[in-house]
């Protein structure tokens, strides 16, 4: 890929998402954008270039965003951060919130939706006397209209529910419909999905959290991109909650309220009461 048409499409992907490509991703670019190019009808690359460099077409620059942002997620992805929920997060708050009786759950940059749906599922295997007394309220986001509409199916091929999905939760909750397994409606009415840039978190998230899973997303963004979202999701988290962050992520700023625990082998950013 020529460096002119790298820089281009790199600098796009970072004004709209935030994130930023460094070079060595040349191939990794050109080979994403050469698929979808053949996907809309174009000859290749090149030709997507021309077209998107032309004319400003904000449905053919949401395609390329789209394409350059898909991550890779699976089914409790690294375990741990869940046995944490578990063992530890769920029923702290469970004593907590009695009264409001009310707890709020937002995975962002939620990819196609197994996250959410890993989160659903140990809520239904081990509190389901709670969910009869609690609402509880799980946002799934992320910047991939594709992705979204994904995890809005709740269906999933062979290999995707058998990354990281316990054999005896896809028997229970899953069902099986040709070659794919569809989860089960009342888990999946469990989750809301919704398309959101992490980038507009101040302006179009108004609701508050107990917890938030970020997990490898802010890797993917500049060190002033990193500060601005973490201080953006750190202000939408309700005080007493926790704040989750992928396994090799560190927090990039820091505040009065804000405390460090490590939980299990999960580190965790919790807001002081």
């Amino acid at each position: 890929m020529q460096r002119e048409m790298f820089e281009f499409f790199t600098t796009l992907v970072e004004k709209i998402s935030g994130i930023s490509y460094k070079e060595g991703k040349e191939y990794l670019i050109e080979s994403r954008l050469n698929e979808l190019a053949l996907t809309l009808g174009y000859r290749n690359v090149e030709e997507l270039y021309n077209v998107v460099k032309s004319r400003s077409d904000y449905k053919l620059i949401n395609e390329i965003v789209d394409s350059l942002t898909t991550n890779e997620t699976y089914f409790f992805r690294d375990q741990h951060p869940f046995d944490t929920l578990k063992n530890y997060i769920f029923p702290e708050l469970f004593k907590k919130r009695e009264k409001e009786k009310k707890i709020s759950i937002w995975s962002a940059a939620c990819s196609t939706g197994q996250e959410p749906y890993s989160i659903a599922l140990l809520l239904h295997e081990y509190f389901q006397s709670y969910l009869k007394t609690y609402q509880i309220d799980i946002y799934a986001t992320d910047i991939s209209k594709k992705s979204i509409e994904k995890a809005k199916t709740g269906v999933y091929n062979q290999i995707e529910v058998n990354r990281g999905l316990p054999v005896v939760f896809l028997v229970k909750y899953f069902k099986q419909e040709g070659a794919h397994w569809k989860i089960n409606d009342n888990l999946k009415n469990m989750v809301r999905f919704e398309i959101l840039n992490l980038l507009e978190v101040s302006q179009k998230v108004k609701t508050k959290f107990d917890i938030i899973f970020c997990r490898y997303v802010l890797i993917y963004f500049s060190q002033e991109t990193k500060q601005k979202v973490f201080r953006d999701l750190w202000n939408v988290l309700n005080p007493g909650g926790y704040l989750i962050l992928g396994a090799t992520e560190i927090a990039p700023v820091s505040f009065p309220d804000m405390e460090k625990k490590i939980l299990g082998k999960t580190v965790c950013y919790y807001k002081k009461d």
